[in-house]
């Protein structure tokens, strides 16, 4: 019963499917943890992890009956194990046509809806429905927020943005709920990460930056897993920047 090797630690982690989630991915299990990724998309055999399709979860975190009901399902999965790593990295920023930033005057109440059960509900909806399997773990709990939270972006819509805000708020709140329960909750914020989903022109925004370039999917992926290590074991209720001094 629990994990199939003793020692072994477990991840959950959310939008696994490209960029800083596949990297994710790739740390942790280059580091011995297994993996149960979940992501819109099938498990595509070219993901270099042990194990990896078996441990995929295919959802769609827009639909909150969906997500709810994989709780049962990651239970099962884990079979009365414990849960040492939740990483809510799964998120969704719509664009207008050709690309374009979508405004609050823009945004259609809809799109909104989708864009907060992706970004924020399915955070917390996964997390209080896992409690007892973090706790088992003494588990960490991480939120991957935006620095679009905290500033009007260029590129980042209203929605996206919004919801990343109340992202770290709610990460906040989870620190103090979480905490009696021995699970520490964090926040990483990237910034301007070379992904494949960077919007046209943010080639100019690195120049500017005092690091002068784009982050890399890998730092980001450090960062998670310094907060899942037992080297952060009293850091809890914390945001950590991601982008080479753009925040200041």
């Amino acid at each position: 019963m629990g994990e199939r090797d003793q020692g072994v630690k477990t991840l959950l982690l959310t939008g696994a499917s490209r960029g800083i989630g596949h990297a994710t991915v790739k740390k942790f299990a280059a580091e011995g943890w297994r993996v149960i990724s979940c992501s819109r998309q099938p498990f595509s055999p070219e993901c270099p992890w042990p194990g990896g399709e078996r441990d995929h979860v295919k959802v769609d975190l827009s639909d909150p009956n969906r997500t709810i009901e994989i709780v049962e399902e990651i239970r099962t999965r884990l079979d009365g194990g414990a849960l040492h790593a939740l990483v809510n990295n799964a998120g969704i920023s719509p664009k207008g046509e050709g690309g374009r930033r979508l405004n609050t005057l823009e945004t259609d109440l809809h799109m909104w809806g989708e864009v907060f059960h992706v970004n924020f509900f399915a955070s917390i909806v996964l997390a209080r429905g896992l409690q007892e399997e973090l706790s088992r773990g003494r588990g960490s709990v991480v939120n991957v927020t935006s620095i679009a939270g905290s500033r009007v972006h260029p590129f980042a819509g209203a929605a996206y943005a919004t919801s990343k805000a109340a992202l770290a708020a709610l990460t906040r709140e989870m620190a103090h709920d979480f905490g009696p329960l021995g699970v520490r909750v964090n926040a990483v914020a990237p910034g301007e990460i070379d992904t494949e989903i960077l919007s046209e022109g943010t080639e100019k925004i690195a120049a500017a930056l005092p690091l002068r370039r784009l982050g890399q999917p890998e730092e980001v992926a450090d960062a998670i897993y310094y907060l899942c290590s037992d080297q952060s074991s009293y850091v809890s209720g914390t945001e950590i920047e991601i982008n080479g001094a753009q925040h200041v």
